[in-house]
């Protein structure tokens, strides 16, 4: 079925790359409308409002190098949207407006978690409408500097990842997951954006990542993690790289049916492979989503129980 919000929610962070505040609201929208991104900072100054506003669509994605960041046809862009996205397709959200006062949505603790969260808390609308979703018929792969990523059929929404670092903090973890039942919430939600000092201060030596710390991010350096707390799942930085393809596929516009298969892959990856889908329209066809075979049916009490257990930690992050 299709799902909008109760109510609205509002959110403050700090943009992760260009360090300024963001204040962030999540909007109900009408059934169908999709999901899409409008800057209000550009609005203020004067900017009309079809210029501000950003549709969350695969083919509006202009740049993956540090995040996910889309671009719509009079160039206004918003970047590090994954992790937000993979919010609301875990939950299931199918049409909200999304208002952001910065050219990137805040990074919050580098997870997904304080998103999933806040939309529990508003709680969800939904209507009688099937959900369209994207059914995967034949594989679909793509293949890059010794980077893998594919799509095969399935009977749910199902992902196979492998990592390899030649940091001993990380080296090779792999995980296998059916995306089904609120299982994004209880397995990736909580898990973090991670990257190695050095990357962290050549990025802020060339003006990036101004806004990351210890906070939103794991840091790594030389077999060591800064992070005092440690980590929270032993597989972390697989499941976070799981949680980065769940919000990038979610640009598709619809639940995908299938598995989506990564080897060393990253948002670069699985938006050339939605690109590589979508050229090839045998590769896919349009269908129903029924109960079990996405993300967003209805969450066990388990994970509800997990999202209330962290209140104090989603409200800590979201000022």
């Amino acid at each position: 079925m299709l799902r909008t919000l109760n109510t609205t929610i509002a959110l403050t962070g700090v943009g992760l790359h260009g360090g300024e505040h963001v204040d962030l609201t999540i909007a109900p929208a009408a059934f169908g409308s999709g999901i899409v991104f409008v800057r209000s900072d550009l609005i203020e100054a004067g900017a009309e409002a079809a210029t501000a506003l950003i549709p969350a669509r695969y083919d509006l994605v202009t740049d993956t190098r540090l995040c996910t960041r889309l671009t719509n046809e009079h160039g206004t862009s918003i970047g590090t949207v994954e992790h937000l996205m993979a919010a609301l397709a875990g939950c299931g959200v199918t049409d909200v407006e999304i208002t952001v006062s910065a050219p990137e949505v805040p990074i919050m603790d580098g997870s997904s978690e304080p998103f999933v969260h806040a939309l529990i808390e508003a709680g969800f609308a939904d209507s009688d409408r099937a959900c369209p979703a994207i059914r995967i018929l034949k594989p679909v792969r793509v293949e890059l500097d010794g980077k893998i990523a594919e799509l095969r059929p399935a009977d749910r929404f199902e992902i196979d990842f492998r990592i390899e670092f030649d940091d001993d903090a990380i080296g090779t973890q792999e995980e296998c997951l059916e995306m089904v039942n609120g299982a994004f919430v209880r397995h990736l939600s909580d898990c973090r954006t991670f990257g190695k000092l050095k990357e962290v201060e050549y990025m802020r030596s060339l003006g990036l990542a101004r806004g990351g710390s210890l906070q939103n991010a794991i840091v790594i350096d030389e077999g060591r993690i800064l992070n005092p707390e440690g980590l929270r799942r032993p597989t972390e930085f697989v499941r976070h790289k799981i949680l980065d393809a769940v919000g990038d596929l979610a640009l598709a516009g619809a639940p995908i049916i299938g598995r989506y298969c990564g080897v060393k892959s990253g948002h670069d990856m699985t938006n050339r492979l939605l690109h590589a889908l979508f050229d090839q329209p045998g590769a896919w066809t349009w269908d129903t989503l029924e109960e079990g075979q996405g993300m967003g049916g209805v969450m066990t009490a388990p994970a509800r129980d997990r999202v209330a257990s962290n209140l104090s930690h989603a409200e800590a992050v979201a000022v």
